[in-house]
């Protein structure tokens, strides 16, 4: 049992021995602050993000009390800018510190809460942003991965995040990108109402933007690839909060699912004939493109497609199903790529994109039917709340 305050801490058992006490500080949301010793992990409740003063101090409390218990190494993110980590960098100790990769974490939590011992497995780890090892951002990956170490195999095609914050809750920034891509200046004359209710006057702003390169970083997140296509299908522009339009998105291609299936009436407004409509059984198109030893994902065929299916007026609900049939074909093929080059039959999903629950169901579904063996959190959320655990897993093959 962990003592600190009263406090509730979560209980894990961990499939190997820490021999040296790791503190590990978790990311910048959902954080949870991780103490591990001997084979067991106590997870603190969550601080849901530490840009809130009130998070942060009841942060600062919850390391505060738990290096009392004189860890020997601290754990944190490589991002600079995440108070967890500048806290660890401003930490007066003779601890060893130790940075970890956002995506490697995330993995490494997952075979943590799953018994896994230390052997490579291939990991994907779908979210928001995090960053890579590269100082670029990262967000769709998948790697070759032990507790100790990894290896970036594949990733998505890297677009511009243009305003860079701004771009999450101005999805149209990332639709536009793709578009632009495409079709260059001739977007403009789509038959989409995406594009029938677009401030011209923004684009040429955004424009010069992209052209320039001002504050616009390239980043390979998957979160941002559902918000893009989320903004052009649904032709929303801006959301209240991150991932709202990629929310929305789940909840018409779900409903869709359900609609064909026969398990709920079709809408009165809605475009399938019967209940008893088939499901797309193929997805939309994408590249595979070696990239010396990593193979990049690009998505412009499918952004295609996708406005070809728009022009065509069929229904959202069906173009969103498909979207998401999509990236969980994008899983199986580069999954099955890597199987065939390492020889590793073990797929461990991590990230929040997975709270997605159609993605996780059609990934597992694709996976299951090619034999993979796939390993999935069942304790903690695939959020970013599960990363202090993965950092020290991480600790405890590296410190």
């Amino acid at each position: 049992m962990l003592r600190a305050d009263k406090i509730l801490y979560k209980k894990i058992q961990l499939p190997f021995q820490v021999k040296k006490l790791i503190l590990a500080l978790g990311s910048q949301a959902k954080n949870r602050v991780c103490f591990a010793r001997g084979n067991f992990a106590y997870l603190s409740p969550t601080h849901t993000d530490l840009i809130d003063p009130a998070d942060y101090a009841d942060f600062k409390k919850t390391v505060k009390r738990l290096l009392k218990k004189n860890p020997k190494t601290i754990a944190y993110d490589l991002h600079p800018e995440y108070q967890s980590t500048k806290y660890a960098l401003s930490l007066p100790t003779t601890c060893y510190l130790l940075p970890t990769q956002h995506h490697h974490a995330h993995i490494a939590s997952c075979m943590a809460e799953n018994g896994l011992r230390n052997h490579k497995v291939i990991g994907v780890a779908f979210d928001g942003t995090g960053l890579g090892s590269d100082n670029r951002i990262w967000g769709a990956e998948f790697l070759i991965c032990d507790y100790k170490d990894f290896k970036r195999r594949a990733h998505l095609k890297e677009i511009p995040l243009l305003g860079q914050e701004r771009a999450i809750l101005e999805p149209s920034r990332l639709a536009l990108i793709w578009l632009y891509l495409i079709y260059k200046e001739n977007f403009l004359n789509l038959d989409i109402d995406f594009v029938k209710g677009l401030d011209k006057t923004k684009w040429k702003f955004l424009k010069k933007m992209y052209l320039s390169g001002f504050n616009s970083p390239l980043a390979s997140s998957m979160g941002r690839l559902f918000d893009a296509a989320a903004s052009l299908i649904l032709a929303k522009y801006n959301a209240n909060f991150e991932a709202e339009l990629a929310i929305k998105l789940e909840k018409l291609a779900a409903s869709y699912k359900l609609q064909a299936s026969g398990s709920l009436p079709v809408r009165p407004t809605g475009r399938l004939q019967t209940p008893n409509s088939k499901l797309p059984t193929s997805s939309y198109e994408f590249k595979i493109i070696k990239s010396d030893d990593q193979y990049i994902l690009d998505p412009l065929p499918m952004f295609k497609q996708i406005v070809s299916d728009l022009k065509a007026k069929e229904l959202q609900e069906a173009i969103a199903y498909r979207f998401h049939l999509t990236v969980a074909e994008m899983i199986r093929k580069i999954s099955s790529i890597l199987r065939k080059e390492s020889k590793i039959n073990e797929v461990v999903l991590s990230g929040g994109v997975f709270q997605n629950k159609l993605l996780l169901s059609l990934a597992l579904d694709l996976l299951y039917k090619q034999d993979f063996k796939v390993v999935t959190h069942r304790v903690l959320s695939c959020n970013d709340s599960c990363i202090s655990l993965g950092q020290a897993a991480i600790a405890s093959y590296r410190g």
